[in-house]
C-alpha cells in the first residue's frame, strides 16, 4: 500500500473536518429552515365582559410564550358584551373567545360557523336580577310595569326570561330597555331604571355598596360558560387549539391556588376593590373541563325555550355545536 504523505495527509484531514461540518451546519440550517418555513399565523383572542383567566393569561404574556414553536402570535381584542363579539366572529376579527349561553344560543341559532369547546363554569352565581334599594320593590311580583334595564341577547337577558317565567310574568310585563351593561349599572344608578340585570362584578359591588337589592329566582338558574373558537380557524389549526387549552387550564389551576395573587392583578386591571375580586373569584367557581351530557342537556333546554319564546329564530340541536376533542387532547399532553 503507497504511503501517505505527511502533507496530504493534513490536507485530507481538513477536508474531513470540512465535510463532517458541513454536513453539521447543513442539518442545522435544514432545521431552522424547517421551523421557519411555518406560515405565520396570528389567532384573534377576544376578552369578554366581566372577570376571567384570559386577562390573567394577557397579562402574563402567556399566549405569546406558548405559541413560539407554532409561529402563531395573538391579537387581543375587548368586547362589552357577547352580542358585539359575535358580529366579530362573523367578520372573522374573532377566532377564540367565552360566551355566555344568551350569546352562544344565539349565535349558534343564527346560524354561525363556531363550536363550543370547554366549559368554564355552569354559571348558576353569574347573572342577577337587581332592585334599587330606594324602590320599594320587595318581590319579583312588583317588577310588573317597571323600568328594567338589560343588554339583549346576553346571558344575563336568557335570565331574565327564565326568572320571569319562575314567577308567571313575560318580558313584555316590564318596560324593557336594551342597554349595554356597564350602560345599564350608570342608569341602575341614576335612577333612569328600576332593575337591571346584571353580571359580577357589578352585582357583588352595588349589593356591598347598599345601591342594590337582589330578587332570588324560586329555583336555581344555570347559564354555563364556553370557550368558543371558530371552525375554520380551528380546523387548520387544531394543534394551535389544544395549546391554549392547556395554558387556559394551568392558569385557571393557579388562580385557583393563589386566590390573593390573582385578586391584585384583577383589582389593578379592572379598578375593583381587592375584597371584592376575592369574592368573585369563589362565586365563579371557574374550571376547565369537557361539555358533559349534563350541560348539553342544560343547554338543549334553554335552547328550545328561547325558541319557544321568541329569542331563537331558529331551532337547534345543541349537541352539534359541541366539540370536546381539543379540550380531551389538551388533558391528555
Amino acid at each position: 500500500m503507497p504511503k501517505i504523505g505527511h502533507k496530504k495527509l493534513i490536507v485530507i484531514a481538513a477536508l474531513a473536518v470540512f465535510i463532517v461540518g458541513g454536513f453539521g451546519i447543513w442539518k442545522w440550517k435544514d432545521t431552522g429552515s424547517a421551523q421557519s418555513s411555518k406560515k405565520p399565523v396570528t389567532i384573534n383572542v377576544a376578552l369578554n365582559a366581566g372577570l376571567n383567566v384570559l386577562q390573567l393569561i394577557k397579562e402574563q404574556g402567556l399566549l405569546n410564550e406558548a405559541l413560539q414553536k407554532y409561529n402563531a402570535r395573538v391579537e387581543w381584542s375587548e368586547f362589552a358584551s357577547g352580542p358585539p363579539l359575535l358580529e366579530s366572529l362573523t367578520a372573522k376579527r374573532v377566532d377564540l373567545s367565552f360566551l355566555g349561553d344568551g350569546a352562544a344560543l344565539q349565535g349558534q341559532g343564527a346560524g354561525l360557523d363556531f363550536s363550543n369547546i370547554g366549559l368554564i363554569t355552569e354559571g348558576t352565581q353569574i347573572n342577577s336580577i337587581l332592585v334599587r334599594s330606594e324602590s320599594g320593590i320587595q318581590t319579583p311580583e312588583e317588577l310588573k310595569g317597571k323600568k328594567l334595564g338589560v343588554a339583549k341577547g346576553t346571558t344575563s337577558h336568557v335570565y331574565l326570561v327564565k326568572f320571569l317565567k319562575q314567577y308567571s310574568l313575560k318580558e313584555s310585563d316590564l318596560e324593557i330597555i336594551n342597554l349595554q351593561i356597564a350602560d345599564a349599572v350608570a342608569a341602575f344608578q341614576s335612577g333612569q331604571v328600576d332593575a337591571i340585570a346584571t353580571i359580577d362584578p357589578y352585582t357583588t359591588q352595588l349589593v356591598a355598596q347598599q345601591k342594590g337589592i337582589e330578587l332570588k329566582p324560586k329555583e336555581e338558574i344555570e347559564a354555563p360558560v364556553t370557550l368558543i373558537v371558530r371552525n375554520e380557524f380551528a380546523d387548520a389549526h387544531p394543534e394551535i387549539v389544544t395549546e391554549i387549552l392547556k395554558v387556559y387550564k394551568t392558569a385557571t389551576e393557579w388562580q385557583n391556588s393563589h386566590i390573593e395573587e390573582a385578586a391584585d392583578t384583577y383589582a389593578e386591571l379592572k379598578g375593583l376593590d381587592r375584597d371584592i375580586v376575592k369574592v368573585l373569584i369563589n362565586k365563579q367557581a371557574s374550571g376547565l373541563s369537557v361539555i358533559s351530557a349534563d350541560i348539553i342537556e342544560t343547554q338543549q333546554e334553554s335552547s328550545d325555550f328561547l325558541y319557544q319564546s321568541g329569542f331563537l329564530k331558529k331551532k337547534i340541536q345543541y349537541k352539534d355545536y359541541v366539540d370536546n376533542t381539543y379540550i380531551e387532547a389538551a388533558s391528555k399532553q
